[in-house]
């Protein structure tokens, strides 16, 4: 299974930089995780999510799973999610796309292209923190699907 992150942005703190290779190596024994990530826009000092979604459309691969995280996605269970991913790979799907917007999160364009959108929750997360969150729920979603225990 191929896992790409594709994301508004770059990390610049190191603890979240560190968190994030922690789990991109552990979900190495499951698959291959990449990071794509593309600029962000800004238009006389806001984000500018039509430019931002316009450079996310042009990398993500037409034969991937598209799942957008987005507010209003569907809220899953870390169960439910470990089904999705199983299901992807039962029904073809090697690789699967993970996208992250920026701080005013995804543009319509890039939500209406996705295959599925996904909810972690209610609240509002720092786009470089929900890249933290995304890695440990695949990992646990990888470790579910290989019947191996999982703290919770």
């Amino acid at each position: 299974m191929n896992i790409t992150v594709l994301c508004v942005g770059n990390i610049k703190e190191k603890f979240y930089k560190d968190a994030c290779a922690e789990y991109v190596k552990r979900i190495g024994r499951f698959g291959k995780v990449s990071v794509t990530e593309v600029d962000e826009c800004h238009t006389a000092g806001n984000q500018d999510k039509e430019k931002e979604g316009a450079l996310i459309l042009k990398k993500i691969a037409l034969s991937s799973l598209k799942i957008a995280l987005c507010v209003e996605g569907k809220r899953e269970s870390s169960e439910e999610l470990a089904k999705l991913i199983k299901d992807a790979a039962i029904g073809g799907k090697s690789d699967i796309t993970f996208i992250i917007g920026g701080s005013e999160g995804l543009s319509d364009e890039v939500k209406n292209a996705a295959d599925v959108r996904l909810s972690f929750s209610d609240m509002t997360f720092p786009h470089q923190l929900m890249r933290v969150i995304l890695f440990e729920q695949v990992y646990r979603a990888f470790k579910i699907n290989a019947g191996e225990r999982y703290h919770k």
